[in-house]
């Protein structure tokens, strides 16, 4: 089931969101559109944007942040696409909002951040798992799909991978790791974009990382210093500071250059 991305453009995504974000993502050439996806008894609408390309393309599942689908988790779609990738990010708040919907009718960010902590896991492994079925099978995939996930969504974008064994890559932008004894599970490398001034989220890298090598896996972790918490985000704000916005070019520079390199082949 597909609708047009003009009708969703006052929702509370828009209402989370940022100006600048909300300006470019409708103003963006490229296509996109909201699509609900079944997962179990349940459906999940999702947010698509398809890059301009002449052929089929790898995909990215993004999963939101903490705050549920906002404009800024939709522009991401929009930019990743305009390098060349199908990009899918579900509403993982659907239908879960009082009347049944999603993060829309939350009206809150607090409310958003309460629902979004309290999703039960194996429902968002199934939700996740439906998403990235469905958008590698789409005629403009061609079939290779890497996850990706900010803040609550970068450790669920680690978890994932510990779930699904196809992914061509996890990215995992300042979220936490899963359990240690789930780590040897994992059959894609995992890439890691941290904060300097993080602690409750760097503070894991160390005994992570060898945690992953007693594993046999590959992680490689990175840490912008002197960055915050979501500065993949907050380096988009009018007043960021200087050092979430170099992070951010930074973090985008290199996850672009990963996934080219992961979805070779």
């Amino acid at each position: 089931m597909r609708f047009p991305a003009s009708l969703f453009l006052l929702t509370a995504a828009t209402a989370f969101g940022q100006t600048a974000v909300s300006s470019r993502l409708e103003n963006s050439p490229r296509h996109r559109e909201w699509v609900k996806v079944k997962s179990g008894d349940r459906e999940v609408s999702c947010f698509i944007t398809y890059p301009e390309v002449a052929g089929p393309a790898p995909a990215v599942v993004v999963i939101h942040e903490i705050f549920g689908l906002t404009d800024w988790a939709r522009s991401v779609t929009d930019q990743l696409a305009e390098h060349g990738y199908v990009a899918i990010a579900p509403d993982l708040l659907s239908a879960m909002a009082p009347g049944g919907g999603g993060t829309a009718a939350f009206g809150s960010r607090d409310a958003a951040v309460k629902a979004v902590s309290a999703l039960p896991a194996d429902q968002v492994t199934a939700d996740l798992n439906a998403v990235t079925d469905y958008v590698a099978h789409l005629p403009a995939c061609n079939g290779k799909v890497a996850v990706a996930g900010f803040c609550w969504g970068g450790g669920q974008s680690f978890r994932f991978a510990t779930r699904r064994l196809d992914l061509r890559a996890a990215f995992v932008f300042y979220g936490p790791p899963p359990k240690t004894e789930d780590l040897a599970q994992i059959h894609c490398p995992v890439y890691g974009f941290y904060a300097g001034n993080d602690a409750r989220i760097s503070a894991t890298v160390p005994a992570t990382a060898a945690a992953m090598k007693a594993a046999g896996k590959t992680y490689e972790p990175v840490t912008y210093g002197g960055a915050g918490h979501g500065f993949m985000r907050a380096g988009e704000d009018d007043n960021a500071s200087p050092a979430n916005r170099q992070a951010m070019d930074a973090g985008w520079k290199r996850w672009l250059e990963l996934l080219g390199r992961v979805t070779q082949g």
